[in-house]
């Protein structure tokens, strides 16, 4: 899942990227509106993180400016502690909650949880697909009940493959998915992680086809998969 952070604190928007990378999701950061608005143009995010009070074009006027292009990416708005206000503006323009400054790291980690699992819609932590159990709070996934090492990439490029379920992506959006603006992976990596994702699913019948010329494509679970 891909976050965009829009804060002009160059410190908190570093400090809050570590935090979510460091729950598992791939987090860039900007510190004006209008700078977000050119990445939502040509990128797509899940989740805007939004710091109210922006330089220049302020984070409601870009918030407004989103829905009324009818952007559906969910919306975490950063307001001040005594912002009664902007909160209500805020909500009404169609953000999906509010956090106000100072916050604690929990805090913010749970209400991103909260709305990553909405996106995806879901309410729970776990995630299946036949033998195949994700915990993803705890970074954590099991195969025919038995524990699964998954490192970080292959983490994450099997959760983008499970939310886009039968559909074909290339290597470049697979990158696109998965890393952050100031991190180098080539195409070519891709081709090692999903050779290493295929031999740890396969042989439970979790299969990742290769569509020649296009890209990578989860399969859907059509019959009982094999044992393990």
């Amino acid at each position: 899942m891909r976050v965009l952070i829009v804060e002009d604190d160059p410190l908190l928007a570093d400090g809050v990227a570590q935090l979510l990378r460091g729950s598992g999701l791939t987090a860039d950061y900007v510190g004006s509106a209008e700078l977000a608005e050119a990445a939502l143009a040509t990128e797509q995010f899940d989740l805007l993180v939004l710091d109210i009070g922006l330089p220049g074009m302020d984070g409601l006027e870009l918030l407004s400016r989103l829905r009324a292009r009818h952007n559906p990416v969910h919306v975490l708005m950063l307001t001040a502690r005594d912002a009664l206000n902007e909160r209500v503006r805020g909500l009404n323009l169609g953000a999906d909650d509010y956090l106000t400054k100072p916050f604690a790291a929990v805090e913010l980690i749970a209400r991103v949880n909260a709305l990553v699992r909405r996106s995806r819609g879901q309410g729970a932590q776990r995630r299946e697909f036949g033998p195949l159990t994700l915990d993803e709070d705890a970074h954590r996934a099991w195969l025919g009940g038995q524990p699964l090492d998954l490192p970080r990439r292959e983490w994450a490029i099997l959760l983008f493959l499970l939310d886009n379920l039968e559909r074909v992506l290339s290597k470049e959006r697979i990158v696109a998915a998965v890393c952050t603006w100031d991190q180098d992976m080539s195409v070519n990596a891709v081709e090692v992680y999903i050779s290493r994702l295929r031999t740890k699913l396969e042989p439970a019948g979790i299969r990742i086809r290769t569509v020649r010329g296009l890209g990578y494509m989860l399969e859907g679970l059509t019959h009982d998969p094999k044992p393990a």
